[in-house]
């Protein structure tokens, strides 16, 4: 089983340490805003979940990814526990890339690898896109 600890350091704020024993700092207090929120983090945990799937599965079938922007946007319900309801990811990427490969890395995320979004896909209705931008000069 792995643990994470949660100290709370005053206020709405916290230090957590993750199992491998990374901390990071954790504000609830939207109003202050002096480190990321809960469900802030949720956004920004799917967006490395999901890239990281792409980048890997894009690398063994040989694609020249030379950048790669996940940008998760998202709505939540109106009334406590306010979930997720609806997210949208786009993939930003860029260099030479198969626009057939880049489909099947996505799809392969969502449908299969991705546990953050499998996770979120039990409140959220996920939609995906992506832009292929040139190869940089």
């Amino acid at each position: 089983m792995q643990t994470a600890s949660i100290r709370w350091i005053g206020e709405e704020k916290f230090v957590a340490t993750s199992p491998s024993g990374h901390a990071i700092t954790i504000d609830s207090d939207r109003t202050s805003n002096k480190a990321p929120g809960p469900m802030e983090l949720v956004l920004m945990a799917l967006g490395a979940c999901t890239g990281t799937d792409v980048v890997s599965i894009l690398k063994k079938k040989r694609q020249k990814l030379e950048s790669l922007e996940v940008i998760c946007s998202g709505e939540r319900a109106s009334e406590p526990p306010t979930v997720w309801t609806k997210l949208e990811i786009l993939y930003r990427l860029r260099g030479v890339l198969d626009e057939a490969a880049v489909k099947r890395a996505i799809e392969l995320s969502e449908q299969k690898y991705c546990s953050v979004s499998a996770m979120l896909q039990k409140t959220a209705k996920l939609t995906w896109r992506h832009e292929i931008l040139p190869p940089a000069e």
